[in-house]
């Protein structure tokens, strides 16, 4: 059996450790004062928690992102002739998603914990809840795994977006 390489197995590994890295380095920079100035909710978790959950995260994201690539379709345009291949478009829009989603990941650390603007920080986060959502709903008719394996993403955040606002209340 013959190996072929396939970029998509290196390029979206390589973006989640890059969301990953880019989104810690702003949570860090922001971590003395997420300690020591911030009244947090009871129901927060403990800090090491954090980086356990977002691993797993990113990982089952990853793979839902891999699934998802390997399930495209190539259709012909209707011009046979020019024997032209392109996506189809609801593969080329979850793919535009996940885009959306990474940086939607790291531009909330950058705005709760760098910037420490809480109610953008909040405001986007219901952005980043909802590309969750969207992207489980345009992939469950290609796999429902992949879909499925972005539902701790969901609940991640949208337990994230509960502790924001109570956040905000407290302080």
């Amino acid at each position: 059996m013959k190996f072929k390489f396939k970029p998509n197995y290196v390029i979206i590994p390589l973006v989640t450790v890059l969301v990953s890295v880019v989104g810690s380095a702003f949570t860090t920079a922001g971590m003395m004062w997420y300690n020591t100035e911030i009244i947090r909710p009871e129901l927060t978790p403990p800090n090491w928690i954090f980086p356990i959950a977002w691993t797993i995260i990113y990982i089952l994201t990853t793979i839902s992102a891999l699934i998802v690539w390997n399930t495209r379709t190539l259709k012909k345009k209707f011009l046979l002739v020019f024997n032209k291949k392109s996506e189809d478009n609801t593969f080329v829009l979850i793919m535009v998603l996940f885009i959306v989603n990474a940086f939607l990941n790291v531009f909330w650390s950058l705005l709760f914990f760098t910037l420490r603007f809480m109610y953008a920080a909040f405001v986007e986060m219901m952005l980043l809840e909802l590309t969750v959502v969207l992207l489980m709903i345009l992939i469950y008719k290609r796999s429902k795994i992949a879909s499925l394996l972005l539902l701790p993403y969901a609940v991640w955040v949208a337990f994230a977006t509960y502790l924001t606002s109570q956040i905000i209340q407290l302080n």
